[in-house]
C-alpha cells in the first residue's frame, strides 16, 4: 500500500517535508501541470489548490500497490467518475467542536485558516452519502482499525480473489471459476 503526494500551492507547514507531505508548487507551476493533463484530480480546498499527480498512481497500480488518497470531497468525485472501481472513505469527525479543538492542538494553522475550514466542514460533511464507506474519527486507534477492515474486505472480493488465485484454480481444474466476470464492474450489475 502507498499513500499519495499531492501537490499544493499552498506553503510548507512547520515540519512538513517536500515530497513526503506534499509536492509544494507555485501557482503558475500547478496552472501548467493542471493544463498539462498531469493531474488525475485537482481541486481548490481553503483558498489554496491541491491536485494529485496520475503518473505516482499509475506506476503504484502497476506494481500491484493499493493507493490511498488523502483528498476531499471534490476530488474523491473527480476519482469515482476517472475509475468507478476506486473505493472511498469518508473520515467524519465526532462533531464540530472536536474538529476545532484538533485544527487548534495541530498548531499548524493561524486562527483565520481554522475559521476557514471550520465554516467549509458542514459543506464537506453535506457529501458523507457520495462516499462507499464512513469511519467515525473519535478515537484514532479504532478508526485505524476500521480502515485496515475495509482494506481487508475489499481485497476479500471475488474479482481480485479469482485474479490472485488464478493460477491456483487452473490446477484445480475450475475453469468456469478463474475465467468467471467481475460481475462489479461489468454490465448492469455495475455499482
Amino acid at each position: 500500500m502507498r499513500l499519495s503526494v499531492s501537490c499544493t500551492t499552498r506553503p510548507p507547514r512547520q515540519g512538513e517535508i517536500a515530497g513526503r507531505d506534499y509536492f509544494f508548487v507555485s501557482d503558475a507551476e500547478f496552472e501548467r501541470m493542471a493544463a498539462a493533463g498531469d493531474f488525475l484530480e485537482e481541486a481548490e480546498v481553503h483558498g489554496n489548490r491541491y491536485g494529485t499527480p496520475h503518473d505516482a498512481i499509475e506506476r503504484s497500480i502497476a506494481e500491484g500497490r493499493d493507493v490511498v488518497l488523502e483528498i476531499d470531497w471534490q476530488g474523491a468525485a473527480a476519482v469515482r467518475r476517472l475509475a468507478p472501481s476506486a473505493v472511498s472513505v469518508f473520515i467524519l469527525p465526532p462533531s464540530l467542536a472536536a474538529l476545532a479543538e484538533r485544527l487548534q492542538q495541530r498548531g499548524q494553522d493561524d486562527a483565520c485558516i481554522i475559521a476557514r475550514r471550520l465554516a467549509a466542514a458542514r459543506g464537506e460533511i453535506a457529501h458523507v452519502a457520495d462516499f462507499d464507506y464512513v469511519i467515525m474519527n473519535d478515537a484514532f486507534q479504532r478508526a485505524v482499525q476500521d480502515l485496515l477492515a475495509i482494506i481487508r474486505a475489499e481485497r476479500l472480493k471475488r474479482a481480485p480473489q479469482l485474479s490472485r488465485y488464478a493460477d491456483l484454480l487452473q490446477q484445480l481444474e475450475t475453469p468456469g471459476l478463474a475465467a468467471q466476470p467481475n460481475k462489479e464492474n461489468h454490465g448492469p450489475h455495475h455499482r
